[in-house]
């Protein structure tokens, strides 16, 4: 999930991925875009002819990585406004960021262990059986893994990445489906 992704150092997009703004959007309202990412993607916006009636969007693709997170933030949430995006419901965003952190394990970008969530509940936002099931074996921490899942390392990895292939062919939740 968004805070998982950011614990492991993988809360940024790959190098290589493209992000649409829509994507941006879905991953922004559940904690998983760094604002520096963010007008870069209003750049590429731009360039595939998305918003340019948006000065929100225009202005916040000028922005340098750099710029300050707070102006970054509310450049995009007006960008979005100007576009006609809705915003998702935290529920759907939620579980589309427990698919995108199984297409990350499943894809080595992000480890199991990456995948602990803190504070946060997974299970709670899950809905159907596969989410449940990725869910179920996602710890809060790495080092009570035994005590919460009940599985030595080697099973649990062997049962989170059976459990990550099975959400990620099930159907899509947020943008894309």
């Amino acid at each position: 999930m968004g805070t998982a992704e950011e614990r492991a150092g993988q809360r940024t997009s790959p190098p290589d991925e493209r992000v649409s703004l829509v994507e941006a959007v879905w991953r922004y309202r559940v904690d998983g875009m760094r604002p520096a990412e963010l007008p870069m993607i209003a750049a590429e916006a731009l360039a595939a002819g998305l918003g340019p009636d948006s000065p929100a969007l225009c202005e916040l693709a000028g922005l340098p990585r750099g710029a300050d997170p707070h102006d970054i933030r509310e450049l995009f949430e007006l960008a979005v406004s100007e576009c006609g995006i809705e915003w998702p419901d935290p529920g759907p965003a939620h579980r589309h960021a427990l698919r995108r952190a199984a297409t990350l394990l499943l894809a080595g970008e992000l480890s199991p262990a990456g995948l602990a969530y803190g504070d946060e509940q997974p299970e709670e936002v899950a809905e159907t059986p596969e989410e449940k099931s990725f869910a179920s074996l996602i710890p809060p921490c790495d080092c009570c893994l035994e005590y919460t899942v009940g599985l030595d390392r080697r099973t649990w990895e062997a049962e989170l990445r059976a459990a990550a292939v099975a959400l990620v062919e099930s159907p899509p939740v947020g943008p894309g489906r």
